[in-house]
């Protein structure tokens, strides 16, 4: 799907607003896989929002100035954007260019976006990472984020990496491929509908009998495990960094 950098040394790492505030242990976890993979992780301090809520509630305006941020503070090299979400890779990939089709920034903007690329379709299709399974058998599911599935591709590359796991047994997420109900922006607008929708999701999620359901989205994890903690479901949503780190280190 994408054109991958080749002899890569050196990434930016785009940490997003969700990993910053609530899975930190998400954004070590992608930054150390990439270090294992021998590449140098920079990560600019002045980073911010992708813009996607903006963005996502009609106000275009406020969005370019968040994006214009983002562009300026990953603009000193043309190294690779590895960013650990489908979600805001998919904004700052095709978006950005569509909000400044008509800006003299257009150009920049877009040089900008073709250097996004979601973690673990990185990891997998331009760092060609193997993993030996230190861990305990054990039973996961795995949830497809919209934006992950359906503007980024990376779906695939993550069960690749998953399914190199020995001790892993994935099983499939019945209607896997509807959304948990989060939406950003939707689960505050419309959060009845949101709240049928995540509720339809744990359901599938318990069904499977997994321990734990994998995603590559922090927003899709924050309304599982959040829906799951409230009907009381021992199952533990995990970012796919986070699992992978924990597997490699046993």
């Amino acid at each position: 799907m994408y054109t991958y950098p080749e002899d890569i040394k050196t990434v930016y790492f785009f940490g997003t607003c969700l990993v910053d505030m609530s899975f930190p242990d998400a954004g070590m976890a992608g930054i150390r896989l990439l270090q294992r993979a021998g590449v140098e992780v920079v990560f600019p301090a002045a980073q911010s929002c992708c813009g996607q809520p903006a963005y996502n509630s009609g106000f275009f305006d406020e969005a370019r100035t968040v994006a214009l941020r983002q562009v300026e503070a990953f603009s000193a090299h043309d190294w690779p954007i590895v960013v650990p979400s489908g979600s805001c890779a998919g904004m700052m990939r095709f978006h950005y260019p569509e909000l400044f089709a008509e800006a003299p920034d257009y150009f920049e903007v877009r040089r900008f976006s073709e250097r996004v690329f979601e973690l673990g379709d990185f990891l997998c299709n331009a760092l060609h990472q193997t993993y030996e399974d230190k861990g305990a058998p054990i039973k996961v599911t795995w949830h497809s984020s919209c934006h992950a599935m359906r503007e980024m591709g990376a779906v695939a590359a993550a069960k690749t990496l998953i399914g190199q796991l020995a001790n892993v047994e994935l099983v499939d997420l019945p209607y896997e491929y509807e959304c948990c109900g989060f939406g950003g922006t939707f689960s505050i607008k419309q959060p009845e509908l949101s709240g049928e929708m995540v509720s339809d999701k744990v359901a599938n999620i318990r069904s499977t009998g997994a321990a734990r359901v994998l995603s590559g989205d922090c927003g899709c994890l924050m309304n599982i495990n959040g829906a799951m903690e409230k009907q009381s479901v021992p199952v533990q949503g995990q970012h796919l960094a986070s699992f992978l780190w924990e597997r490699i280190n046993g």
